[in-house]
């Protein structure tokens, strides 16, 4: 018979070094990309790929931020993530999805051009327009909305590259920081 050994502590198989970054990055990457081919497609179908419908996509952001999470808890077993580590892959993964998602915004308005942007700032107005006729509970002064239809009529690439960066982020904020505390164990 064979004598077997017992040791009572075994050692622990150590992550290997970057194992966050490259999950935050392959899932922030991804899902940047499919909210970048959701406004392209929006723009090629003759839709405004600028406008309200990009949440469509962005609405995977959040979930992408959580499997992400998901998959470093589960590459990591037996050993837990902890709360760093675990928040760490989903703010990742919402971060370059959001630079990625704003980026191809920027590169498809250049490309679009003017006309695009015109299409779009029209969308907004007429958003705006309705929201000021239709909303009983702010009234609004003659100039406040003068002023508003102004900074419509202002909006910049840079603008709207902002606000998707921004809505990305606090969208994907509000799954991927629950996520991150419940998968940190």
């Amino acid at each position: 018979m064979a004598a077997t050994t017992f040791e009572p502590n075994p050692p622990k198989a150590t992550p290997s070094p970057g194992l966050v970054t490259r999950i935050g990055l392959r899932f922030g990457v991804g899902v940047g990309l499919v909210c970048a081919l959701w406004m392209a497609g929006l723009q090629l179908t003759g839709n405004n790929g600028f406008g309200p419908k990009q949440i469509m996509a962005q609405l995977f952001v959040p979930l992408a931020a959580v499997a992400s999470e998901w998959v470093l808890r589960r590459q990591l077993k037996p050993e837990k993530p902890g709360l760093g580590r675990s928040l760490g892959v989903g703010l990742l993964t919402v971060l370059v999805a959001a630079l990625v998602s704003a980026s191809s915004l920027v590169g498809m308005a250049r490309v679009a051009g003017e006309k695009a942007l015109a299409v779009n700032r029209a969308e907004i107005l007429e958003i705006v327009r309705h929201q000021q006729r239709e909303n009983p509970k702010v009234k609004l002064s003659q100039q406040e909305m003068q002023q508003q239809i102004q900074n419509v009529e202002k909006i910049t690439i840079g603008d709207m590259a902002v606000s998707n960066f921004t809505q990305l982020v606090l969208l994907g904020l509000t799954l991927a920081l629950p996520g991150g505390i419940f998968l940190r164990e």
